[in-house]
């Protein structure tokens, strides 16, 4: 609880590896929030299906492991991503069973739950789907998207197709036992697209039929969106769902508001060593709201129930800024914090947010946008002085209307920085090594600009470091 990288109100596990968030499901009330453990190493391996439960999306207790390898089986190296899904009253996981030679030789397994979601039993026929379409040269065979059509299953496995690039094989089942193959939903370009596409997720959302594709190996987030019927799908590739360096694994939840929510794996970026002297690894996103614009543009917005984390309250208004010097916040210092600056529309070039600044500078990670260019970029390049970590700088188009204010709404928690601006995100991980790099700059250039409020709130954490995870059911 001392490790000043170490989130305190995201979700993590109290020790060792965690990566994608999966099997998400909202039942009979609760949040179950399914993600890959490996408990005896902080570095990426086939694991573990570890579980948590939540009655707010914000405070989590820790459960026994849903899913462990079976000596032998089909997941004897690993239980990796995949679904939960209610079949009829019975919760059933459709996962991604490793054996030795993973992920090459992944296949699709299932497993039926308790009522609790808490004791799991896999099915004597696994591997439900023993072999990856004939004829295909693949690049990989896992991770899964799981929905019911009337009285039909169907289901897509992540897949490539060597020199083309990701694809995404669709099967029905009448049972989630027996799959037929029917073909190919969607094949993208692997210049545009990547050559692998993992942890498929394909629903519908505000009219329209939204696809998420993790590509690999750029460790992007990508959408499509468009119309599906009769088991074919015409879409366009929507762009990037974060414009961070570090947000991957993207899954998604219906809850019984009818909300879609997403959370993704907010991946490390420092050396082997440097997690194996921290002893832990990875943590999970805060969850998302999503929602389609009305040009059909994927937005997410953080969950509201966030709110009740916000401690002791700074405000100022009408603060008036200058391309001459960045404008320093008096008063607010912190590395766990949730800020919202609203911007006014401006004829300066360039306005946002320098975070976790050090007196003199030399460390700082800034929020900009660029009301020419129309991009937002979060620029890590100086968030560090560890010359081992990553310091990107990434970023992407905003299209903000012209004329229309910004909205930079920033949450801090050690080592991992969310940004949303005007329903788009970014996270990344950051990792300042000095103690004093707590400042907060409002920032112009290439013209003066207004901000018509500033707020800012520490936010409190939902760990106290007795947490375990229980051996047993």
């Amino acid at each position: 609880m001392h490790d000043p990288h170490r989130p305190s109100y995201h979700f993590l596990p109290p020790a060792h590896f965690t990566c994608d968030a999966f099997g998400l499901i909202h039942w009979k009330g609760r949040y179950h929030l399914f993600y890959q453990y490996q408990p005896h190493s902080t570095v990426l391996a086939a694991g573990v299906w570890a579980h948590a439960v939540s009655d707010d999306l914000v405070r989590w207790d820790h459960l026994p492991f849903a899913l462990v390898p079976t000596p032998g089986g089909p997941d004897r190296a690993g239980c990796c991503s995949g679904r939960t899904v209610d079949n009829d009253g019975v919760p059933t996981i459709v996962y991604t069973g490793a054996p030795p030679g993973w992920p090459y030789t992944s296949r699709p397994c299932i497993a039926t739950g308790s009522d609790d979601l808490v004791r799991w039993a896999k099915h004597p026929s696994n591997p439900v789907i023993r072999e990856p379409p004939a004829g295909l040269d693949i690049t990989g065979f896992r991770d899964h998207a799981v929905w019911r059509e009337g009285d039909a299953w169907y289901q897509l496995v992540g897949c490539g197709i060597h020199g083309v690039g990701g694809t995404l094989p669709l099967y029905r089942s009448p049972d989630l036992i027996h799959w037929d193959y029917l073909g190919l939903l969607l094949t993208g370009d692997a210049e545009q697209t990547d050559a692998m596409w993992e942890c498929p997720d394909f629903f519908p959302l505000d009219g329209r039929q939204v696809l998420l594709v993790s590509a690999n190996p750029s460790a992007s987030v990508g959408y499509f969106v468009g119309s599906y019927a009769a088991q074919s799908y015409d879409a366009d590739f929507g762009g990037r769902v974060d414009l961070g360096a570090h947000f991957y694994a993207a899954q998604t939840m219906l809850d019984d508001q009818g909300r879609r929510l997403m959370w993704g794996w907010l991946r490390e970026g420092r050396t082997p060593e440097a997690l194996r002297a921290a002893g832990w690894s990875g943590a999970i996103s805060l969850p998302r709201v999503l929602t389609l614009d009305p040009a059909g543009r994927l937005h997410s917005e953080p969950a509201p129930e966030l709110q009740v984390l916000r401690g002791r309250r700074f405000t100022q208004v009408d603060i008036p800024l200058s391309a001459a010097e960045p404008h320093t916040v008096d008063g607010v210092l912190g590395d766990r914090l949730e800020i919202v600056a609203e911007f006014e529309p401006t004829h300066a070039d360039t306005v946002g947010l320098a975070v976790r600044c050090s007196p003199d500078g030399a460390e700082q990670t800034r929020i900009t946008y660029s009301f020419m260019k129309d991009r937002l970029e979060l620029d890590c390049r100086q968030s560090s002085l560890d010359p081992t970590t990553e310091r990107p700088m990434t970023g992407g188009p905003l299209r903000l209307p012209r004329g229309r204010a910004l909205r930079l709404q920033v949450f801090l928690d050690g080592s991992t920085i969310e940004v949303f601006a005007n329903g788009r995100a970014a996270a990344s991980r950051i990792y300042p090594t000095r103690s004093d790099s707590v400042g907060i700059q409002l920032l112009s250039a290439r013209g003066d600009a207004r901000v018509a409020s500033l707020n800012a709130w520490e936010m409190q954490p939902i760990w106290d470091g007795t947490e375990a995870i229980p051996d047993h059911p």
